[in-house]
């Protein structure tokens, strides 16, 4: 294990293993501008993901042993104005050497306005601001660069592949929303890269996908695969469903629903088989998102791997694991050969995109 993870919002010390940055001990191997030499000061850095919906962030110390998380704390995002009111709760005014962020939406020139959430980022702004050196990453991005500490016990395989393949490797990540990007393949070492897929159109292939679409299209205008693979996805699917139906939904979900995460709600009740609509919700969460994965292993030619990361897959891992996702994945007509060799992980650690942030801000900077 990279880290030993505390408990959420107590802000504690962790006492941790270090992550070595040995390339060839290393699952994914990832390249990186820098090298630390023995001897140097230990750096300091404060490496933080900011999602939509929360906001985790660590401090994490880079000396001769490697990478090591010194504590960590999670936020509620919409509970504070900005990020640089998070940084300096979290630091009690004594800043690191620098800021590594990872950013849920595209960063361009340092600066990136959330696609979930009001915040809008300016590394430059802020640097001046806080007087330490800031830089911002895509959260997916920082999640391919979080796979360079990414210990064995720390994904589950949903397909072996081929046990020799090689190639550049795939990443979709459902959480609050849906982040994509790749990690090219240079022959030695993976280069990560960020991209905006999970906002290219959703491409419906069943009548039952052409209703849906309809509807969310008459909701929404544009609709991306985000719109049904992701949290809002779930919700998304499972009230489509309910209109479509025009059925009524159970009272005791109901009050669920309005009290907590709506879809960690469905998802929970479907995996309990508590609900046959949730349950036929997931199903079809679960068919978009291989549809869509594999259809992203295919763009990349991403023969070295697909990773799924995110926050909901973990917690759904028993429906991956079924026929459902098999059957979809492979899906591809002409291309069933390929993908059918593609090695299909899931990321158990939720918290690898502030891994990466860190890993960018110690090695990359």
């Amino acid at each position: 294990m990279p880290y030993t993870k505390s408990e959420d919002n107590t802000g504690e010390t962790c006492k941790s293993e270090p992550v070595i940055l040995g390339m060839a001990a290393s699952i994914v191997p990832i390249a990186f501008k820098h090298k630390r030499s023995r001897g140097q000061k230990p750096l300091e850095i404060l490496a933080a993901d900011i999602g939509g919906t929360k906001t985790n962030i660590a401090l994490y110390r880079a000396d001769d042993e490697g990478l090591h998380i010194v504590n960590q704390k999670r936020y509620v995002s919409r509970d504070h104005p900005s990020l640089s009111d998070i940084i300096q709760d979290f630091s009690g005014g004594k800043l690191p050497d620098r800021i590594s962020a990872a950013v849920a939406g595209p960063v361009v020139d340092g600066k990136s306005r959330l696609t979930n959430l009001s915040w809008v980022l300016d590394s430059a702004v802020m640097s001046s601001q806080l007087g330490v050196p800031v830089h911002f990453i895509n959260d997916l991005e920082a999640t391919a660069y979080g796979l360079a500490g990414l210990g064995k016990d720390e994904r589950a395989t949903l397909a072996a592949g081929d046990p020799a393949a090689s190639g550049n490797i795939a990443i979709i990540a459902p959480g609050t929303g849906l982040g994509e990007a790749g990690l090219y393949w240079d022959g030695e070492v993976y280069h990560p890269f960020a991209t905006e897929g999970g906002h290219s159109h959703f491409a419906p292939r069943t009548r039952e996908d052409v209703e849906l679409f309809f509807a969310l299209q008459k909701q929404f205008g544009h609709v991306s695969w985000e719109r049904l693979v992701s949290g809002m996805g779930i919700k998304n699917i499972f009230h489509c469903l309910v209109s479509r139906r025009g059925v009524d939904v159970p009272e005791w979900l109901s009050q669920r629903m309005l009290d907590e995460d709506p879809a960690a709600v469905i998802s929970e009740a479907a995996l309990k088989h508590e609900d046959l609509l949730c349950a036929e919700t997931m199903e079809l969460f679960v068919r978009y998102l291989a549809t869509e994965a594999s259809s992203l292993v295919l763009k990349l030619m991403a023969t070295g791997g697909l990773y799924i990361g995110g926050g909901i897959p973990p917690k759904i891992l028993p429906l991956l694991q079924g026929d459902d996702w098999k059957k979809n994945f492979d899906n591809n007509g002409r291309m069933h050969e390929l993908s059918n060799k593609v090695p299909v992980h899931v990321i158990l650690n939720d918290k690898m995109a502030l891994q990466g942030a860190a890993y960018y801000g110690a090695y990359n900077i």
